[in-house]
């Protein structure tokens, strides 16, 4: 397949830019993946789908506040100034440097400061490829401290609008555990405690585990030839709990739920060819598109996705790509609010 058939029109009236007063009163589009048949539902209607058999798998990697709004300093002859400039971290090195991203980004050259505040300073280690450096908090302040105080909640770019203070606790999931997302699981934005209670008042069993999301999650897929894709790594953990949850539900005929293209992505790195899950951390870089056969996973929630993204190449290659792409079609006809703060999609 090509990336141009995962295009498709989308009105910008339907793009969320603001999460639901309440979290759990999002739309549920239920896709039959094997009939391609749909049915329209509201999102605590899931806990219906979920058998006590069967494991919820969520992602609870915790975003971070990683968009600082910084000065650095300017030379024009012997005239010293400052100009505006930005940083996004994208996760923390063994070192305990950071691998950012920096805006203007022709000016952020190796030895360059940002300055935010009195006391919290940024310098530019090394310039990478693909708009990455490598970058060292030399201030006052550690780098917990500084996003603490100066950090701003890293609102995806198709929200046009300024981060509110609400963000910092809408834009996360309520099972968030470990800090190290720049990107919200949107998938498990719509879970509520008392919806994760209900769930398991049914006997169904909760596994967690955390694959942090950087921002290529929203860079489009730019050239026409699938397998040319350079996919970004991003970090995962799956535990001992985690993976005996997964395979002792599996063995007893449970089915496998992930909650988000990002436990999609998790569990198939870390699957065998049985659908058995091992224990490990590291990076993954798979890319799933279709057609592919997935190991782990029988069940996914997952939010409407981007054009061109590999999310939706993903949720295209586990639901079926014309099922999939006339379910975003007649989610677009009915209203359906689109992307991170927008309704879901159950693929049973």
């Amino acid at each position: 397949m090509r990336a141009s058939d995962f295009d498709y029109q989308l009105p910008p009236e339907l793009i969320a830019q603001h999460p639901l007063a309440d979290r759990a009163a999002s739309r549920l589009l239920i896709l039959d993946r094997a009939t391609g048949a749909i049915r329209h539902a509201r999102f605590p209607d899931l806990v219906d789908l979920v058998a006590p058999a069967d494991v919820l798998v969520v992602n609870v990697s915790r975003v971070i506040p990683a968009r600082l709004h910084g000065r650095r300093e300017t030379r024009s002859g012997k005239r010293v100034g400052t100009a505006a400039a930005e940083l996004l971290l994208v996760r923390e090195l063994s070192d305990g440097t950071w691998l950012a991203m920096g805006h203007p980004g022709g000016k952020l050259k190796a030895g360059r400061r940002v300055t935010f505040g009195d006391n919290s300073v940024v310098e530019v280690v090394e310039v990478l490829g693909g708009g990455l450096r490598r970058v060292r908090f030399v201030g006052a302040l550690d780098a917990a401290a500084v996003l603490a105080k100066h950090g701003e909640v890293p609102l995806p770019p198709y929200i046009r609008r300024a981060p509110r203070p609400e963000d910092r606790e809408r834009y996360q999931t309520v099972y968030a555990e470990h800090d190290g997302s720049v990107a919200a699981p949107t998938a498990g934005l719509h879970f509520t405690d008392e919806l994760l209670a209900r769930v398991e008042r049914r006997g169904t069993a909760l596994a967690k585990l955390d694959l942090h999301i950087g921002p290529g999650t929203f860079k489009p897929v730019e050239v026409e030839n699938l397998a040319a894709h350079p996919m970004h790594a991003e970090h995962y953990a799956v535990g001992p709990e985690a993976a005996a949850a997964v395979n002792r539900r599996r063995e007893t005929g449970g089915r496998v739920w992930a909650v988000g293209t990002t436990v999609v992505r998790t569990l198939e790195t870390v699957s065998a060819a049985d659908g058995t899950v091992r224990p490990d951390a590291g990076d993954t870089s798979l890319f799933i598109y279709p057609p592919y056969t997935f190991r782990a996973v029988d069940r996914l929630v997952t939010n409407f996705h981007l054009p061109r993204s590999t999310l939706l190449m993903l949720v295209c290659a586990f639901g079926g790509y014309e099922h999939v792409m006339r379910a975003y079609r007649e989610a677009i006809e009915r209203g359906y609010r689109f992307y991170s703060y927008g309704d879901a999609m159950a693929i049973i």
